[in-house]
């Protein structure tokens, strides 16, 4: 199931010049300069839960429970899996997580947004995220700015209950579309005070997109990241697997303007094994 229909119902040159820098052995000691790169460290590791999904589908609290005990700190959603939010609530509580995100579909947003933000307040939630967009969203660059429109209603209708509006992207936002670049079109169209992104580090570089690129003209856009690796080749794996140069990212978290990182798989062959890996490797960087 796609996260579109799952949500509703629960390279370019940017991309080789990322696929081109040290790899993961490397990205701990090398610096451009010439020295010994800074180590990074995270205040926080977080799980998007759809990597677990299907272990979330079986059960809920062990598998939150497996979550916690391999080291994650925090969670975002993407469904609740048939619990009230405050079942979800209680069980978050007893095993030490933290919620602070939650994917939300268009479809839900549009004809519930109450719904939304009383769950985000009972689950306490700080961000609310829009993940997909179907492909009769994607049309036009007018489409885009009209859907930006729609982002900043969004976002007004969150910070009124104390919560941050986020977009999530794919790679089909970097693809031209009648000479513009969609992801820049809905950050420049979106108000900074009202819209955050959530940078996917996976689909940005798929896509042709460097993060450092975002990060220097669109400085504190991003507050939420999907930490999610790649191999040269193009396919998803866990955390540490791949070449993409993690470390170099967060060296820029604070112009980036990130505050939560998410680790994410989106088909892991072992769901358990691959964010147990996938933490190993951020908690040694």
């Amino acid at each position: 199931m796609d996260r579109r229909r799952f949500l509703q119902s629960a390279g370019g040159a940017g991309a080789a010049l990322w696929l081109a820098r040290c790899g993961p052995a490397e990205a701990e000691h090398d610096d451009p300069g010439g020295g010994t790169a800074e180590p990074v460290s995270l205040e926080a590791v977080g799980l998007q839960l759809y990597t677990v999904r299907s272990l979330m589908a079986e059960d809920v609290d062990a598998t939150l429970a497996d979550v916690a005990r391999i080291g994650y700190d925090e969670v975002e959603f993407a469904g609740y899996y048939e619990r009230t939010p405050a079942e979800l609530r209680a069980t978050l509580d007893a095993v030490g997580l933290s919620a602070p995100s939650a994917h939300v579909s268009l479809e839900t947003l549009r004809t519930d947004p109450d719904g939304t933000l009383e769950a985000a307040a009972t689950l306490g939630h700080r961000y609310v995220v829009l993940p997909w967009l179907d492909e009769a969203e994607r049309g036009s660059v007018d489409g885009y700015r009209r859907l930006a429109g729609e982002m900043n209603d969004f976002g007004e209708r969150c910070r009124a209950a104390g919560i941050q509006f986020g977009y999530h992207n794919h790679d089909f936002e970097l693809g031209q579309i009648e000479g513009a670049t969609p992801l820049d079109v809905l950050i420049e169209a979106t108000d900074p005070d009202l819209v955050t992104f959530e940078l996917d580090i996976f689909w940005l570089v798929n896509g042709g997109g460097d993060p450092l690129d975002y990060f220097a003209r669109y400085p504190g856009r991003f507050q939420l990241c999907h930490v999610k690796d790649r191999t040269a080749a193009g396919d998803m794996v866990d955390v540490g697997a791949g070449v993409i140069d993690f470390a170099s990212i967060f060296r820029h978290a604070d112009a980036a303007g990130l505050r939560h990182y998410f680790v994410e798989h989106d088909q892991p062959a072992d769901p358990l094994a691959s964010i147990a890996a996938s933490y190993s490797y951020l908690a040694a960087l």
